[in-house]
């Protein structure tokens, strides 16, 4: 019988990927992958054999066990999504953070300077533009900021003669390799695997000086470098007929001493290891008062506050939903792992090398909210995987961060800033597909090879359950 169950949990497993490829919404789909997840293993302990419940006394209650099927509930419904305001915080004052560079004109200042620094040459603009774009999102984060920047950007490199869908995957690209040392996509994400309390040592100083340094290099260096090779293959076009918007804020050049805050929440945290919202918080209220949006009233001044946090917030929205359901199922993977370790135990990869080789290979499966991203499905692979072999923790970090940036965020026409990118420049999905599904493989295996040779290896110390 747990045979059975192991193959059914299975098939809802394959359900969910289908469910996220088609791209609905996935707070709804986790939720209900969810409950099936907690009748199927907790209701089959009711016709499995005593050996298997000796052998797995996880999914054992009641009288003798020391704990209650309420409390196992209690534990996925409540203390599950509780355990994660910490992530939820940390997103809502980094939105707050991204508003502030906006309003203020400090991104869009950093966007000029470097455009004037680049002159007429493509090449040299698409490089400059790339690193400054990476760095920028090192701190901002979600589909507000990239699109303010990208209304930016965007129309400055189709001006120079750079093609619509070179300068679109080269723009995303750039984005998603800050977001390898965004704090508060660090937290998200680290969120999946452990809570902050379980391992204290697994900060974004210890993340960053181990791996993340070089993974975002590799995705830079490498977006660049393709999109230069793209650029020199292709016919250029000088005429863009779409015209930029951008908020009067956004038209005035901020002062130049400040166009470094945007990096000093992600400085302070890697080199000091202070908080994460500390920094934004020091960083936000030195951008209002050094670019002069503090010259108000006090009662003036709140408001503006209020209304950059409500922005975004609203920025994250869709996010939080989404945020708040994750932690319920990630619990109760852990009463669906027995049942999968019967089914597939035998079959999936036990050592670290065999599981880069064979993420790398599969990295097309980070597409389309893939079984392979964390943002999609790939949190159902996670549970399964970390439960029936023995890995590290930043090692399963790194493993599951690369489909979920370098392939979801900056390759993938279902996140949203690629999805408005597509429909701003009037790109076909196949023409940019084209182009980033290429990059997502060269910088994914460079990645894998990084992961192998910097997080393998890490011993038990690193290991949660």
């Amino acid at each position: 019988m747990d045979y059975v169950i192991g193959v059914i949990l299975l098939l809802t497993f394959f359900a969910l990927a289908w469910y996220c490829i088609k791209g609905f919404n996935l707070m709804i789909g986790f939720l209900v992958i969810t409950v099936l997840w907690t009748v199927l293993p907790l209701g089959g302990t009711l016709f499995v054999s005593e050996e298997f419940l000796k052998a797995n006394p996880v999914l054992l209650f009641g009288p003798g066990t020391g704990k209650t099927l309420v409390q196992i509930l209690n534990s996925i419904y409540q203390s599950a999504p509780e355990g994660w305001g910490t992530t939820l915080v940390n997103v809502c004052w980094g939105a707050w953070f991204g508003r502030v560079l906006m309003d203020t004109g400090i991104a869009s200042t950093l966007i000029r300077k470097t455009v004037e620094l680049g002159g007429d040459k493509p090449a040299v603009t698409i490089s400059l533009l790339n690193l400054v774009t990476a760095l920028i999102f090192t701190s901002m984060t979600g589909a507000g900021p990239v699109i303010a920047i990208g209304v930016i950007v965007l129309p400055i490199l189709m001006s120079l003669g750079v093609p619509k869908a070179i300068a679109m995957f080269s723009f995303m690209g750039a984005v998603a390799a800050g977001i390898y040392l965004n704090p508060v996509n660090f937290a998200q994400y680290r969120a999946f695997f452990i809570k902050p309390s379980d391992m204290p040592d697994f900060t974004l100083g210890w993340y960053a000086t181990h791996w993340g340094y070089a993974a975002l290099a590799i995705m830079l260096v490498v977006t660049t470098a393709l999109a230069l090779f793209y650029l020199g293959r292709s016919k250029s076009h000088r005429q863009w007929a779409a015209q930029t918007r951008t908020p009067q804020a956004a038209q005035k050049d901020a002062p130049i001493y400040t166009l470094i805050l945007p990096v000093v929440p992600v400085i302070l945290n890697i080199a000091f290891n202070f908080s994460v919202i500390g920094g934004f918080v020091i960083a936000g209220f030195a951008a209002l008062f050094l670019c002069g949006r503090m010259s108000g009233s006090f009662r003036e001044n709140c408001q503006l506050v209020n209304k950059l946090y409500y922005e975004g917030v609203v920025d994250t929205a869709p996010l939080v939903g989404f945020l708040l359901t994750l932690p319920m199922f990630n619990a109760v993977a852990v009463y669906a792992s027995p049942y999968f370790n019967v089914v597939i135990g035998g079959v999936m990869p036990k050592s670290e090398l065999t599981v880069c080789i064979l993420f790398a290979a599969l990295l097309f499966m980070g597409l389309f909210r893939g079984p392979m991203t964390l943002v999609g499905c790939g949190a159902a692979t996670l549970g399964v995987l970390s439960n029936v072999a023995k890995f590290s923790v930043p090692f399963l970090y790194g493993v599951f961060a690369i489909p979920t940036i370098t392939v979801n965020i900056g390759s993938c026409i279902t996140q949203s800033w690629v999805a408005w990118g597509l429909a701003y420049t009037k790109v076909e999905s196949r023409d940019f597909l084209k182009l980033s599904i290429p990059n997502a493989y060269a910088t994914g295996i460079l990645q894998y090879a990084a992961v192998y040779l910097f997080l393998a290896g890490l011993g038990t110390a690193w290991m949660v359950g």
